[in-house]
């Protein structure tokens, strides 16, 4: 697909984010799917920009994507650090959210991939109680282990074939920008990688309250809601963005300097 020639992101940490409002990403979003374009818009939260620099080949998924939104507050303020004042935090359940209220206006279908299918079971009917126009092309919750070329050709088939324009894929990070990444050109749709968002909106997992939202302690809200499986990521990876952070910030006088010094 054609490079969005409007296109601006920011260096956070190495990862080129995008410096967008909820306009400009769900108009995007919404002109791709109604061209059935493969297109492919990664959730970046602190995690995701930590990964990509350990992993060079997640890495490469969010350098290539065509939407890297700013999910994570600290992604938002670091980009506001940057001299981009305005950003605001674009996140994964308020995109899906926002997007499928537009699309019950508009009639565009949409399509759910991943989660559990107790999560999809739950998640449909707050759907279309909240939007009632709302078309729900297709949905399945694929196995969690790797699928053979055969299902995996069948469930590409299946989602192209449901005419929908997007696909929200909720597969857990880093693993559903890899899969989206490696169905580009396939999946005749535009992929968002949404993580936690279908349990978000089914139920299934209680949201931060707004204030911590806002206040950027949505992690914190988690992290107390499954210390087990959470903290490694919360105190590691944040420790991590954190030393990181401050490094690219301290470097970026000395670096302005520079280019604006005689040649």
């Amino acid at each position: 697909m054609p490079a969005d020639l409007n296109r601006r992101t920011g260096d956070v940490l190495g990862a080129p984010i995008d410096v967008l409002t909820w306009q400009d990403a769900l108009g995007r979003i919404a002109d791709w799917g109604r061209r059935r374009e493969s297109r492919v818009v990664c959730i970046c939260n602190v995690h995701s920009v930590v990964t990509a620099r350990t992993d060079p080949d997640f890495g490469r998924v969010v350098s290539e994507a065509d939407m890297a939104t700013p999910d994570g507050y600290p992604v938002a303020w670091m980009l506001r650090r940057l001299g981009y004042s305005a950003q605001e935090r674009i996140n994964g359940p308020d995109l899906m959210w926002k997007y499928c209220a537009e699309a019950s206006e508009r009639g565009d279908a949409i399509y759910l991939y991943g989660g559990s299918q107790a999560t999809l079971d739950a998640l449909v009917p707050r759907l279309t109680s909240a939007y009632p126009s709302l078309r729900i092309a297709g949905l399945e919750s694929p196995p969690f282990r790797a699928l053979s070329d055969a299902e995996d050709a069948a469930a590409v088939q299946r989602i192209n074939a449901s005419g929908a324009g997007v696909v929200f894929v909720s597969l857990g990070c880093p693993k559903q920008e890899k899969w989206m990444a490696a169905h580009r050109g396939r999946v005749n749709a535009v992929m968002i990688g949404v993580g936690a968002a279908f349990d978000y909106h089914a139920g299934t997992i209680t949201r931060a309250p707004v204030w911590m939202q806002n206040a950027g302690l949505e992690w914190l809200h988690r992290l107390c809601s499954e210390p087990r499986r959470l903290w490694r990521r919360y105190f590691v990876t944040n420790t991590r963005f954190v030393l990181a952070a401050a490094w690219q910030l301290f470097r970026r006088p000395a670096s302005r300097q520079r280019a604006s010094g005689p040649r």
